[in-house]
């Protein structure tokens, strides 16, 4: 019985647990006059063109690895 009683207390408190829990706003972009002026955004104006280079070169490198690897395999 007192397994049964854990159980149910348990799953009312996981039921009703994010009912009473509130989020914190978020924060204003550039938090009200960080470096630079102007209103960028909260992650910042970091670039992603160069990462997405990167990303395609490998996965082209690493598709082209594979090709090769499966011909080879195939002749054999």
């Amino acid at each position: 019985m007192k397994k049964i009683i854990k159980h149910i207390v348990i799953i009312v408190f996981l039921a009703t647990g994010p009912l009473l829990m509130q989020a914190q706003t978020p924060p204003h972009p550039n938090g009200g006059g960080g470096p630079g002026s102007g209103n960028t955004p909260v992650g910042g104006g970091a670039p992603v063109g160069g990462g997405l280079i990167i990303m395609l070169a490998l996965g082209i490198g690493y598709s082209a690895k594979r090709i090769f690897e499966s011909r080879s395999k195939f002749a054999e």
